[in-house]
């Protein structure tokens, strides 16, 4: 990119608040998000959800942000307090809590167009020209200085990052964009049966990805038109969005195209999703790179010491093939094939752990053959457990199998209290 190019992108993200929904209750994903935001939720070895927006508002210049919380919020705290509590108003940067305070009315957030009116002040304080409203449970990297600057340029009051998607995966699913050959958007279809296609493409349409950049003023004057309609939902996608696409310029931003090809974008919220995306990073060349020093993923990381393998003989061997192991595990005497272990796994001998994404501070005994699992931090599989390999067996224990065989386990379906961690007795 040019230099004048990119000092004009740069002096847009100064320009611009960023405002992080967070308060996703992720139902989808069941008991992983018991106890837990969507957005808390770990991912990729080391990471949470919430920390793939956050570095991409860092990354892309943009050091003015709050993080909307509301459901289950105590986890998602303390890591931001923990990871992202070192930016300096001073400096003209910040990242804030917003947690549902009821300063507006007596009811928490009723909606995502509810939950930025409620902090209309807080935004204000800021004098932004630009806001943007950002979902926090994808998993994605983008730069959003460009759509930002695609936004001034079109002289479109809204914009919609938007997917193209084929239409068979979009039915049900997303909130689709009708637009013109110009990607103005002329309709909006909830989770439609039958999505509109892309101009010129019969196969795909244009899912929203929940990503909207606006002029502050006209964000403000919207958001305060829609707290008096007595029957709206509050809500950018079902509301806002339909409210204003006839009298205002509100346009499409195609994520792939206007970024050079296809790019990464998850939604992982099913338990499938969830483990299949998991599952993408142990490849040799992983379609998102946690490794590119030029776009980093930042987050809270306890100091903990290396990963571990040990024993090496005719019985048993500890090693890890095609896996990713995070700091503080200990590997012994057994094999983990194509599986993603996080911060202090600790598994002992003679066990067999294929498939597996195994979140922090689980403990698995020997003897254990797991295949196509999930286990939740802090569980503690017993000797000689055997999962994965028969999903009657699996459900009569008590354990989540999923539509595509991939087996959830947590303390409680153990029998283990929560609040509890495992003691390791390494061996």
């Amino acid at each position: 990119m040019k230099e004048n190019s990119s000092r004009y992108i740069s002096n847009l993200t100064r320009d611009t608040y960023a405002l992080i929904l967070a308060g996703g209750r992720g139902s989808r994903l069941h008991e992983l998000t018991a106890w837990r935001a969507k957005p808390a939720l770990y991912f990729g070895g080391k990471f949470r959800i919430i920390d793939f927006p956050l570095s991409n508002c860092v990354n892309s210049g943009i050091r003015r942000v709050g993080v909307v919380t509301q459901y289950k919020s105590h986890s998602l705290i303390r890591h931001l307090v923990r990871g992202w509590g070192h930016f300096k108003k001073e400096l003209g940067e910040s990242i804030e809590i917003l947690p549902a305070s009821q300063r507006f009315s007596d009811n928490w957030y009723e909606g995502t167009a509810d939950a930025v009116f409620q902090n209309i002040d807080i935004i204000k304080d800021e004098l932004p020209k630009y806001v943007m409203i950002l979902s926090g449970d994808h998993i994605y990297r983008m730069d959003y200085g460009n759509i930002i600057a695609a936004h001034v340029e079109s002289g479109a009051k809204m914009t919609v990052s938007c997917m193209a998607v084929p239409k068979e995966e979009a039915a049900g699913a997303f909130g689709v964009m009708k637009v013109d050959e110009n990607n103005r958007i002329l309709g909006f279809e909830e989770k439609p049966d039958s999505p509109s296609s892309i101009p010129g493409d019969d196969s795909r349409c244009l899912a929203s990805m929940g990503n909207y950049v606006f002029d502050t003023e006209f964000l403000f004057e919207t958001l305060a038109k829609d707290a008096e309609t007595a029957e709206s939902d509050r809500d950018f996608g079902k509301d806002i969005i339909p409210s204003i696409i006839k009298d205002q310029p509100v346009y499409a931003y195609n994520f792939q195209t206007a970024s050079g090809g296809t790019q990464y974008w998850r939604d992982v919220g099913t338990i499938d999703s969830f483990w299949e995306a998991n599952m993408e990073l142990v490849e040799p060349v992983p379609a998102l790179n946690l490794y590119d020093n030029k776009w980093p993923i930042w987050t809270y990381q306890e100091q903990l010491p290396p990963a571990k393998f040990v024993w090496e003989d005719s019985s048993r061997r500890g090693e890890a093939i095609n896996s990713v192991v995070s700091g503080g595990c200990i590997i012994s005497g057994s094999t983990l094939r194509r599986s993603l272990c996080f911060s202090n796994v600790r598994i002992h001998s003679y066990s067999l752990i294929e498939e597996a994404v195994i979140l922090p501070n689980v403990e698995i005994m020997r003897h254990c053959k797991l295949k196509r699992v999930i286990l939740d931090r802090g569980c503690v599989v017993p000797e000689g457990t055997v999962i994965g390999y028969d999903h009657e067996h699996d459900r009569a224990r008590g354990f989540r199998v999923s539509d595509k065989d991939v087996v959830l386990v947590t303390r409680e379906m153990l029998g283990q209290p929560v609040g509890t961690l495992p003691h390791y007795a390494f061996t």
